[in-house]
């Protein structure tokens, strides 16, 4: 386990890879053009830092037209508290602290997607799709059935396992692609100004990257309520594909002071 932590202690041991994760806690959800601005030096050599820190899954990248947007993921960040620091029952490192408490509350802005979540899994491209789209493999993982044809245009439910109906979200599937790309409206059909999940599958050798962004979110609330159940939801479909079961407990139920999981 300790050789699974290597690639982010390289990152980490770099100062100007420092300072592009110092920018990213300040205001996550930069372009190469924003971080370079802070930086002497040329595009190129930032890119290659900023490659080696996704390569770390210290950073993601979102890509919005012509232009990526680079975000900070706390994750690592958090395992080398709990492996390195924790169990050597040191106080946390003010510095450590910061990154993780400001990645964990997203900048909501109109322009910039307010969620981002990206998760590693130990499938194939086709086999994470099904498990997006697939209604009784949702309702293993989610609780709910995700029930649609997948088709541009058409709606989708989110419909309660014991047959007591539709839950409280669904909506209008924007793009499908299979096995990489799947957009789609959460909440009301009608709704003019409905939140948008967009779902990105990535194949690496024998692993696939999923990346989660959810946009549009009105309020605090809902921030919080996506920040617990997007991680909790992944983490699930992440134990089906990889062990053939699900965690022995519902993960968002973990956090039942905030509201749970999208539709539950």
């Amino acid at each position: 386990m300790a050789g699974d932590m290597d690639p982010v202690f390289k990152a980490l041991a770099d100062p100007t890879r420092r300072r592009l994760l110092d920018s990213l806690r300040r205001e996550s959800g930069q372009t190469l053009g924003q971080l370079c601005a802070g930086l002497a030096m040329a595009r190129q050599t930032v890119t290659q830092h900023l490659d080696v820190l996704r390569d770390a899954n210290l950073i993601s990248a979102v890509r919005h037209g012509r232009e990526k947007w680079h975000y900070l993921n706390p994750v690592p960040i958090h395992e080398v508290q709990q492996r390195w620091i924790a169990s050597f029952e040191e106080p946390r490192l003010p510095t450590l602290d910061a990154i993780r408490r400001n990645a964990d509350e997203p900048h909501v802005t109109t322009a910039k997607p307010a969620f981002v979540y990206v998760t590693y899994i130990h499938a194939t491209p086709q086999r994470v799709w099904d498990a997006l789209t697939d209604a009784e493999l949702t309702g293993v993982y989610w609780g709910h059935s995700n029930v649609s044809d997948w088709q541009p245009g058409s709606p989708w439910e989110h419909r309660r396992t014991d047959g007591s109906g539709i839950a409280d979200a669904g909506g209008e599937v924007l793009e499908a692609a299979p096995p990489t790309r799947l957009v789609m409206t959460f909440g009301d059909v009608d709704a003019t100004e409905a939140s948008t999940v967009t779902f990105l599958i990535e194949k690496y050798h024998d692993i696939v990257r999923l990346t989660v962004t959810h946009v549009n979110l009105r309020t605090d609330a809902d921030v919080e309520a996506v920040s617990t159940g997007w991680p909790a939801v992944m983490a699930n479909l992440k134990s089906l594909l990889e062990t053939g079961s699900v965690l022995p407990q519902a993960p968002w139920e973990m956090h039942s002071g905030l509201r749970a999981a999208p539709g539950q």
